[in-house]
């Protein structure tokens, strides 16, 4: 799995927790592959480990047990320090919640990260890709004055304003309606292809989870056998 460049692979991942009702297995003992520049959809129940999944991925924490590989990284094995700088330069992370600074606009927000890089045309990139998810009237306004819709659509954009090689979405489309639902999966999607990005997102929705390369479905912290549909085509739009 170290050869996987900028893809994505699990070596019998477990993440335990002990709690006062006794341990719980939020994942346990994953193996799994995402080739580079490819789309996968986390699908399942409520409660069955999927965000805990994304975020060991992601590196917010490190397995119990067993190796991540990220982009070449061994992401599990690094320290926090290492790990938070490979989140913050090579992937892009959408949450349930937006996590927006408050006291920052939706255009500072997205081109932040831009600013701190040292990027000239941070600000200017941040509108355009602000635009893209229908925001242009809500470049100015603070998180506070917007939808939660709005905000996680303005979540997305800081996402992806750095061209990260892998993106991670937790329920991106959760809080938005059937067509803001199908501009953020466009848009995650485009983002992919131009640069080819390895994605791998979280979902309820069916209509989300087609329109990726492949879909797995986790039981109880375990994989429920093997992909979904693996020779069905991409859809490019949501109904279609």
């Amino acid at each position: 799995m170290k050869g996987l460049a900028q893809g994505i692979g699990l070596e019998s991942v477990s993440r335990h927790y002990s709690t006062p009702a006794g341990p719980v297995r939020a994942v346990n003992g994953i193996t799994l592959e995402v080739e580079p520049g490819t789309s996968l959809a986390i699908t399942g129940p409520s409660g069955c480990g999927k965000s805990t999944l994304l975020g060991l991925i992601g590196g917010l924490e490190p397995p119990t047990s067993g190796r991540v590989f990220v982009g070449g990284h061994e992401i599990s094995a690094l320290p926090e320090s290492e790990r938070a700088r490979l989140r913050r330069d090579e992937l892009g992370l959408v949450f349930q919640s937006d996590n927006l600074l408050p006291f920052l606009t939706a255009a500072e927000n997205v081109g932040l990260q831009l600013a701190l890089h040292g990027a000239r045309d941070g600000y200017e990139r941040s509108l355009e890709s602000l635009a893209e998810l229908g925001l242009e009237r809500e470049l100015h306004r603070l998180p506070d004055q917007l939808s939660g819709g709005q905000r996680q659509r303005v979540a997305v954009a800081r996402a992806l304003i750095h061209r990260p090689r892998v993106i991670l979405a937790d329920e991106p489309t959760g809080s938005l309606d059937a067509d803001n639902s199908a501009t953020v999966i466009d848009v995650l999607l485009a983002a992919q292809e131009d640069v080819g990005a390895t994605l791998v997102v979280v979902t309820h929705d069916q209509e989300v989870a087609r329109r990726l390369d492949r879909e797995l479905a986790l039981r109880d912290g375990r994989l429920a056998g093997g992909d979904i549909r693996p020779e069905e085509p991409r859809r490019r739009r949501v109904g279609v």
